[in-house]
């Protein structure tokens, strides 16, 4: 921590609201990138299974998501070299590096060959495709996270933050737009034929944007502090070895923590379209509806529950949330299969007791380690539970609901999920309004946040023209 400050960074030395925002805008910008592709690939699965496996297989739906899956067998890989790397070098280059990745990859699956064309030529190059966009998002979202916390004010980093995961819902529900504005113009039997390939396009310009964003600003003000200061890592293999001996601690109480966040998240956002299809018997346009305007309105309540963060803390809305989705995932998948509009409303309340934890992932996460092993803390832990449990989530609900016709598996996955996060909860330090500079893991004093702390620091950031 600065000495002589309360653990805090004088005023004097934040940087300038104009590049915060900046900040913001490069790290959401990047991520939206990487979560279209997520949306994009989810919302065409039926497609997909037509084109990429052997015509009229049972069975095609179900690998369909086997292969959003492989992409997650390689983030690990990714986090363990990104996440150190950019300890070394800094969170700038590396983020640089993901994003070129990932929409390259993107937009190359929409040129590939067909089963019919080539045999299983098509798959296998799917899967290579796949393996690269999920080598890249290992270090994709653990840097973006630590990007953003480490440029946002204290106080307000959970306000900040959240824009993150802003973007990750504007990349899913950019993908669900794409998808339908395409249905209604070309209609379905264009899209099955090649429609199917323009929204895998879209990425390439999304990724030049955001590289473009991203290469106006400097790395993050605790990074140079580090490198001025010779703590920086001296290397990405050290830099590793000091993490997993030195933080198996917080490495342990994230991972309880990403278990449920994941297997909710792509239970809702990765699945539920086809979910809705072929279990619910919802046309495909009805199915997107109903996955967008959830989309919607969480992405309208995420700036709200991260500021909230900054007043209560993040402990209070993740206990809110884990809570909410254990009592009320089973009723309201019930109520998915009773009409169109309780399908929305089902879904839509689902999506809105998730939000307290989708929108503080930036702000609790890359605090629980200090700077210098702070990507890689992040990158690695979220990376390998994230392959695990996210990966897979698609694939064992619809293995299981195609298994055995028990329509609300889902739920009960996830609610299995948020037990365990409870369960970790009670282990998490309490860091809003913490400072992240320094070599010790942060934690947060009762007067470090709330509505008065916020405040305080946005009168003196008014005082000095930031």
């Amino acid at each position: 921590m600065v000495e002589g400050h309360d653990g805090q960074i004088p005023f004097h030395e934040l940087p300038d609201r104009r590049t915060i925002r900046k900040a913001v805008a490069a790290s959401a910008m990047g991520n939206a990138t990487e979560w279209y592709d997520y949306g994009a690939y989810a919302v065409v699965s039926v497609y997909i299974a037509q084109h990429f496996f052997p015509p009229g297989s049972a069975s095609a739906l179900f690998w369909t998501f086997a292969f959003l899956a492989i992409s997650f067998v390689a983030r690990p890989f990714g986090g363990f070299v990104w996440g150190p790397l950019g300890d070394r070098i800094g969170r700038k280059h590396v983020l640089a590096l993901t994003i070129i990745l990932m929409s390259a990859a993107t937009f190359l699956i929409g040129v590939l060959p067909t089963y019919e064309s080539v045999g299983v030529l098509a798959p296998i190059l799917l899967a290579v495709l796949r393996l690269v966009q999920g080598f890249s998002t290992g270090g994709e979202y653990g840097g973006a996270a630590t990007f953003m916390a480490e440029y946002a004010p204290d106080k307000r980093r959970g306000r900040y933050g959240s824009f993150l995961e802003f973007g990750t819902l504007g990349g899913f529900a950019l993908g669900t737009v794409v998808v339908l504005t395409l249905q209604a113009v070309l209609g379905e039997d264009a899209m099955m034929d090649w429609g199917w390939r323009l929204p895998f396009f879209v990425a390439l310009p999304l990724g030049a944007i955001g590289l473009y964003l991203r290469s106006r600003l400097e790395d993050t003000p605790v990074f140079q502090e580090l490198e001025d200061e010779g703590e920086a890592q001296e290397s990405a293999v050290g830099g590793l070895k000091n993490l997993l001996r030195e933080y198996w601690r917080p490495i342990l109480t994230m991972s309880g923590l990403v278990i449920p966040l994941n297997i909710v998240n792509y239970t809702l956002l990765t699945y539920m379209p086809a979910y809705l299809e072929t279990k619910i018997g919802l046309a495909q346009d009805r199915s997107l509806i109903v996955v967008l305007i959830g989309q919607l309105a969480m992405m309208a309540l995420i700036p709200f529950c991260g500021g909230l963060s900054d007043r209560i803390g993040r402990k209070k809305m993740w206990a809110f949330s884990l809570i909410g989705l254990l009592l009320l995932a089973l009723p309201m998948y019930m109520l998915m299969g009773v009409s169109f509009a309780l399908a929305i409303l089902a879904f839509a309340v689902l999506g809105l007791v998730y939000i307290p934890q989708l929108s503080t992932i930036s702000a609790t996460f890359p605090a629980m380690f200090p700077a210098q092993v702070r990507f890689a803390g992040f990158a690695v832990t979220y990376n390998v539970v994230t392959s695990i449990f996210g990966g897979t989530a698609a694939m064992i609900n619809e293995g299981v609901v195609s298994a055995t016709g028990f329509l609300e598996f889902p739920a009960v996955y996830m609610m299995a999920s948020c037990m365990i996060g409870i369960i970790a909860l009670f282990t998490l330090k309490e860091t809003a309004g913490a400072s992240l500079h320094g070599t010790e893991i942060p934690e947060s004093e009762p007067s470090d946040y709330g509505a008065e702390a916020v405040a305080a620091e946005g009168e003196a950031l008014d005082a000095t023209g930031r």
